[in-house]
């Protein structure tokens, strides 16, 4: 998180909005703009997987995957602490226990038909000192790509969570083709998520510069503003306990603020000519419930006028639009998110997203 902090019918309207455009791509079903309307709308499962110490609550069971199914999701995001649980010193040995029960969290979704994306999460060493840590992070990736390199396409991998600190726009442009090329090697073919520096934020897209050569990648950012009101009261963040209280309402002057930075997404995504995945947005439980699914909605909304998947941050913890306590959905974050009535506004965008540029030798 922010501060480091498809499928049954009824179950896929918007996977079937958002793949109507794919028999006009050239590249038809295997490009990354398919694979992103197969992500459609997602939701984060944190707490599982992304801590050395993990708590795996309501993740424990494989009915939670039957939930977000028959909920209406098209996939899941899955952040993973690899670090935490491989050796300090080379080769950087994953634990086999906890490839394991990656292993089964992955195999729950695709059983599914839900669309998958595993990242590296919390890895704060290397946003603290990037060129000492970038070798292990490779290894690591080496590690991952080969465990998943049969697993079905849609699996995608998400390079790093969130770069940020001391990994900059320069360091983190000069060190993710590593990553890639450790990925690459034995999946040349797997669908990789990038984002910028500064936290995957939406200001930051212009920074970042995707290798033209390769058309399996999905560009990605991350969306919590304005932080005043999405993390108000939140522990992590320093001196947010004032922000408490902070409404919003969907005044005009607050939709124009969202609609500007959505615009500047997509005019990056169209220059680019990359498909875009919202990979986090979400109000923390101190805000207005209300607020919170207004807000929701919003998001939601503009990133679906253009085309662009997305993941709620997250199911069931402190932004959770599943209450663990009793069992059930929040509705009106899950109505927020779901809202069926976006279904034609989807259709539109899906077919006249931006489509890739035809790279076939002439």
């Amino acid at each position: 998180m922010i501060f480091s902090v498809i499928s049954r019918m009824t179950s896929g309207i918007l996977g079937i909005a958002l793949m109507a455009a794919t028999s006009t791509s050239e590249f038809a079903q295997d490009d990354a703009f398919h694979y992103n309307r197969l992500l459609g709308r997602g939701i984060n499962l944190v707490t599982a997987l992304d801590g050395p110490q993990e708590s795996l609550g309501c993740h424990a069971r494989g009915r939670l995957f039957r939930l977000i199914k028959e909920a209406g999701f098209n996939s899941v995001r899955i952040p993973i602490d690899w670090s935490a649980h491989a050796s300090a010193a080379a080769p950087y040995d994953i634990e086999t226990d906890f490839f394991q029960r990656v292993d089964w969290a992955i195999g729950q979704a695709l059983s599914r038909n839900l669309a998958v994306v595993i990242n590296v999460n919390a890895y704060d060493e290397m946003n603290q000192d990037p060129v000492q840590n970038l070798p292990r992070l490779v290894e690591l990736w080496k590690q991952i790509a080969r465990r998943y390199q049969k697993r079905p396409k849609s699996l995608m991998f998400e390079l790093l969570n969130e770069p940020h600190d001391r990994l900059d726009d320069e360091r983190w442009q000069d060190a993710f083709p590593q990553l890639l090329k450790a990925i690459r090697d034995s999946n040349p073919d797997r669908i990789i998520l990038i984002g910028p520096a500064h936290s995957n934020g939406v200001d930051r897209l212009d920074k970042i510069q995707l290798p033209p050569q390769d058309q399996r990648i999905i560009g990605t950012f991350h969306y919590y503003k304005p932080l005043q009101f999405t993390h108000q009261g939140a522990s992590w963040v320093n001196d947010s306990a004032p922000w408490r209280g902070t409404r919003w309402t969907g005044t005009p002057g607050e939709r124009e603020e969202l609609r500007k930075d959505f615009e500047r997404a997509a005019a990056w995504s169209h220059q680019n000519h990359r498909p875009l995945y919202v990979g986090e947005f979400g109000a923390y439980r101190e805000a207005n419930l209300d607020d919170r699914a207004l807000w929701t909605r919003a998001v939601a909304g503009e990133a679906e006028k253009r085309g662009f998947s997305w993941s709620y941050w997250e199911f069931c913890s402190a932004f959770g639009a599943y209450d663990p306590a009793v069992q059930r959905w929040r509705r009106p974050l899950l109505n927020a998110l779901l809202d069926k009535d976006r279904r034609h506004s989807a259709i539109r965008a899906s077919s006249s997203t931006v489509q890739p540029r035809d790279h076939t030798p002439r």
